[in-house]
């Protein structure tokens, strides 16, 4: 494993955590301040502010949040938010080149958005979500990217600056989902030198979201295992928990053996559970399942 295994973008400065999203709404600094004051202690590379429709008052508030994290640190943030006029607020304040997350790959909302990257110090993450809403498969994602970059460039926008999103689905309702977005990686950069010669698009995902709608106790070891896979497959960041030191670890290449358990279950290779510790046995079963080599259900780690 590399010494940096994975970007990490911290997801928990969040409107939909209940604490947050009761601060943003009545202006709180206090609980904010707490929790950018709390992500830096666990070292992300980024931290997320998301503030989700932010119909009402987004212009306002984002920056009044970036302002806030600002004062507690230097990490740079990602703007993320379907307001665009809550983004723009927002790039007018950060003090460090910053990330818009995300523009979807419809036309009256990249055409709309992709004038800010234009305009200002910002890398944007592309979403792979069009007209006719998730893509199908790889083959769809590369369409979708390359429509994307391509209008990009026709704004003098370098794909350099591009974070490709593909979408992360629940292994529990769309499983194959998971696989087209190991097999889009693979086509990702000549997809991509094809439009720019020498440029590398980076990538991220809502990785929590391939837990969504599983107990609690099992969402952990399915975006640990999850993200090894996209990693190995030239995934650059992850949106994570970074309150989960495990996943954090991973990400810093600090826990080989679990990789390693990883990409022999994506190799083919057979393990003895008898001769392996149950935290082995859970990622290497956790990983058949993703792959769909075994059945899905809630008790996958207890079969």
């Amino acid at each position: 494993m590399a010494e940096k295994y994975m970007v990490t973008l911290a997801e928990n400065l969040n409107v939909i955590n209940k604490k947050i999203g009761k601060a943003f709404k009545e202006k709180d600094p206090a609980p904010v301040r707490q929790m950018a004051e709390e992500l830096a202690k666990t070292e992300p590379d980024w931290i997320d502010i998301n503030l989700g429709p932010a119909k009402k008052n987004g212009a306002e508030l984002m920056p009044w949040v970036v302002n806030i994290v600002q004062e507690v640190t230097d990490i740079p943030v990602v703007l993320d938010t379907s307001n665009i006029e809550a983004i723009e607020a927002g790039l007018k304040v950060c003090k460090k080149r910053t990330l818009i997350n995300s523009i979807m790959c419809r036309p009256e909302r990249y055409n709309a958005m992709l004038p800010l990257v234009a305009n200002y110090p910002a890398d944007w993450v592309g979403l792979m979500w069009g007209p006719n809403g998730l893509a199908r498969d790889a083959n769809e994602r590369a369409e979708l990217t390359t429509e994307l970059l391509m209008a990009a460039q026709g704004l003098g926008i370098s794909a350099k600056t591009c974070w490709i999103d593909p979408i992360i689905t629940p292994v529990n309702i769309q499983q194959d989902q998971l696989m087209h977005n190991l097999e889009f990686f693979e086509m990702l950069p000549d997809i991509v030198g094809a439009i720019e010669e020498g440029a590398t698009v980076k990538s991220t995902n809502g990785l929590s979201n391939i837990s969504n709608g599983n107990p609690d106790h099992l969402r952990p070891i399915l975006n640990q295992v999850y993200m090894c896979m996209l990693a190995r497959k030239g995934m650059y960041s992850c949106i994570v928990d970074a309150f989960d030191k495990t996943i954090m670890d991973l990400c810093a290449g600090k826990l080989p053996w679990f990789a390693d358990l990883v990409y022999g279950v994506m190799d083919g290779k057979e393990y003895d559970y008898s001769s392996m510790k149950k935290e082995e046995i859970d990622v290497v079963k956790t990983a058949k399942v993703v792959l769909g080599h075994s059945l899905f259900s809630a008790s996958w780690l207890d079969i």
